[in-house]
């Protein structure tokens, strides 16, 4: 169970994810969604208290970022925030078992999202991460077909 403070200004750890090392180094991937939850907590006026990103496929729940993003939010009894809820995570398993832990998660792109709303769209979400792992082995198939030369394969 995560101990919460009082404070006078409520306190929020921000994570960011990409997923290539181009969106990485180009800051252009982390700034916008940097920016996004910025704009998102001054209109609530928190407090940031540490800003952790990973680069990492969206499919992996132990990335060092959220994992450290996590602890931190646990020990200030801070709320976790990411432009989307899709840079957290894509599985509704592990966004429902976080807020059962006493997470507290948002999303800037979500405003008004309460706990139940996050579940649902952890769902929605988890199953775009779905559609697109389809669409991709579609098209890497359509392509081997061709015969176009692929990486690894």
């Amino acid at each position: 169970m995560i101990l919460r403070t009082e404070t006078a200004t409520p306190r929020y750890g921000r994570l960011c994810r990409v997923f290539t090392a181009e969106q990485s180094h180009s800051g252009f991937g982390l700034e916008a969604q940097q920016l996004s939850v910025r704009a998102f907590t001054a209109t609530h006026g928190w407090t940031l208290i540490a800003d952790y990103s990973d680069m990492a496929s969206r499919k992996d729940d132990r990335r060092p970022g959220l994992q450290a993003a996590l602890a931190r939010c646990r020990q200030f009894g801070a709320v976790l925030v990411a432009a989307r809820l899709d840079r957290i995570t894509r599985r509704a398993h592990t966004l429902s078992g976080l807020l059962e832990e006493g997470y507290q998660i948002r999303a800037a792109d979500k405003p008004g999202a309460d706990d139940l709303m996050m579940r649902i769209y952890a769902a929605m979400t988890q199953k775009e991460r779905e559609l697109i792992s389809e669409r991709t082995r579609s098209a890497l198939a359509a392509a081997k077909a061709r015969g176009t030369a692929l990486a690894g394969c």
